[in-house]
């Protein structure tokens, strides 16, 4: 049986993170993030390229932590944007 992986964040770092999960195969993705239509709309771009790259792997899109459930593997990119004069030590 496969992996359930599941990326918190579809920004820049989660989009990648799913794009490489993909590409190795190393297990179905669920790719979350707060944002309405993101996660869904990057999930539906790596669905298509995988035909042409040879993939067998799931992902789905969604903003319902529900679908996250009974997951083995949970990769957490989202994150808190600084605002001016903010160190990243402010964000702890």
């Amino acid at each position: 049986m496969r992996k359930k992986i599941t990326i918190v964040g579809a920004g820049n770092v989660g989009a990648t993170a799913a794009n490489w999960i993909v590409g190795k195969e190393l297990g179905d993705v669920v790719l979350l993030d707060v944002n309405e239509g993101i996660p869904q709309g990057k999930a539906l771009d790596l669905l298509e390229a995988m035909p042409i790259e040879k993939r067998d792997c799931s992902i789905i899109g969604t903003n319902d932590y529900a679908e996250t459930a009974n997951s083995d593997v949970v990769v957490l990119t989202a994150g808190s944007p600084r605002k001016p004069g903010m160190s990243r030590d402010d964000l702890l």
